[in-house]
């Protein structure tokens, strides 16, 4: 499929075949996709919990409100970020590139993040969110429906994963194979109500 044309058919699917399984081959093709997501410097602090045991699925989906899509769906995608991923051997993130590039960036990641929390929370967040939308249409791609989902209470979820200190979830996506469509589009505001030019009036 064509990148505009996933884009335009992916949408948020909540009903999904809960006897599909996805193969571990697609299961490896799609996050070996979103790993290629783009991150701050490169340090690639995203973490993705697959979770495959029904029970703690279930658990999930009782903190979830009750979602079925959490457990219904082929796949649960816990997606989430190291937040001191920038302090633990910063070199590696840049030790392909040329000498003058590893010199110049690494100092300069930990001059950014360090005694900056904002920064450490707010660069995950987009992080995860660009990876997260890499997921979505990278499944679209392979003939699969997804929905982001961010309906559950973190600090249970948390608690069930065993989250590590300065870890935090940012969102799930699950991807399955739809039973019933997505609904028809709410309505797009248009263009010149959310596209603005140089400033704000």
């Amino acid at each position: 499929m064509e990148t505009l044309k996933a884009i335009e058919a992916r949408r948020s699917v909540k009903s999904y075949d809960p006897d599909h399984q996805m193969t571990d081959a697609e299961v490896n093709q799609l996050l070996s996709y979103t790993l290629l997501s783009p991150t701050a410097f490169n340090i690639q602090h995203w973490r993705f919990v697959v979770v495959k045991d029904r029970e703690l699925r279930q658990k999930i989906r009782e903190a979830s409100w009750n979602q079925a899509q959490v457990t219904d769906a082929s796949l649960l995608v816990v997606i989430c970020a190291d937040l001191k991923a920038w302090e633990k051997e910063p070199g590696r993130y840049w030790q392909n590139a040329p000498e003058p590039v590893q010199q110049a960036l690494v100092p300069m990641i930990l001059n950014y993040y360090k005694d900056n929390p904002e920064a450490e929370r707010d660069e995950a967040q987009r992080s995860c969110g660009m990876a997260a939308q890499t997921m979505m249409l990278v499944a679209k791609d392979m003939g699969y429906d997804t929905c982001p989902m961010d309906g559950f209470d973190f600090k249970k979820v948390a608690e069930l994963i065993n989250l590590p200190e300065n870890y935090l979830i940012s969102l799930f996506v699950v991807v399955g194979k739809p039973i019933r469509p997505a609904n028809e589009r709410g309505g797009q505001l248009p263009h010149e109500e959310v596209v603005i030019y140089d400033r704000f009036e």
